[in-house]
Parts: C-alpha cells; sequence; structure tokens
C-alpha cells in the first residue's frame, strides 16, 4: 500500500478531508478540523501516524516492531505505523478505522450527526 491509497481508504470516511501540510512535509486527513491520519516519511520509511487509546497503543507497540510511538505526537494516544514492512493492509485499514471512530467520538453530538445525515443530491 502507497500514500495515495492510504489517503484513498481515509477519504471513504465520512466528512474525510485531505490536506498537504508543506512545513510537516505531511499528508493530513481530518473530520471536521480534527486530524485522525498523518502520511509522512522518518528515515526514509513511509509512516501514518493515527490515534489509539493508550492500552491498544501500548499492545500495539509490544506486538509489532513496525508500530512505533507517535512521531512528533502525543506518545500516549498515537502510533507510528512504518506500512513497507510485514503490517498487513487489512490490520492498517483497520488501525484506521480505530483512529477515525476515536476522532468522531470525541466531537460534540451534534457534529456527529451530521456525519450520520444522509448527504443531499446536488
Amino acid at each position: 500500500m502507497n500514500n495515495e491509497e492510504l489517503i484513498a481508504y481515509c477519504l471513504t470516511k465520512p466528512g474525510a478531508v485531505h490536506d498537504y501540510k508543506a512545513e510537516w512535509e505531511a499528508d493530513r486527513v481530518c473530520v471536521f478540523g480534527k486530524m485522525f491520519a498523518l502520511l509522512g516519511e522518518l528515515n526514509g520509511r513511509p509512516i501514518i501516524s493515527l490515534k489509539s487509546n493508550p492500552d491498544r497503543s501500548d499492545i500495539l507497540r509490544q506486538t509489532y516492531p513496525d508500530v512505533i510511538p507517535g512521531y512528533y505526537l502525543n506518545k500516549n494516544h498515537w502510533n507510528s505505523m512504518f506500512f513497507d514492512g510485514a503490517l498487513t493492509i487489512d490490520f492498517i485499514q483497520e488501525s484506521i478505522d480505530h483512529s477515525y471512530n476515536l476522532i468522531v467520538q470525541g466531537l460534540p453530538k451534534k457534529t456527529q450527526a451530521l456525519l450520520k445525515a444522509p448527504q443531499q443530491a446536488e
């Protein structure tokens, strides 16, 4: 999987928006202004950083060598994953889903309701 494929998967989430932060040299995917995925490089390897609850973060880091504490992010709540190694596409997509859901759960209830409302045809 490459950056474009991961960004495309992130954009399947309701309300997801992609931008590129030149000062970070990274792609960012947000929902209502809250980031749930950050894609960049670390030591020449591609990484995706995703939000996670602290217990899950610890378990993933202990289980997978390609999962490290969030690069330039809160190490308790974010993991960075090298996606050019042994991690499966299913695992990375499940981790994206988890990150997105955590961010959405933290949004105000009215905002969450907007994500569930049927989209009107233009």
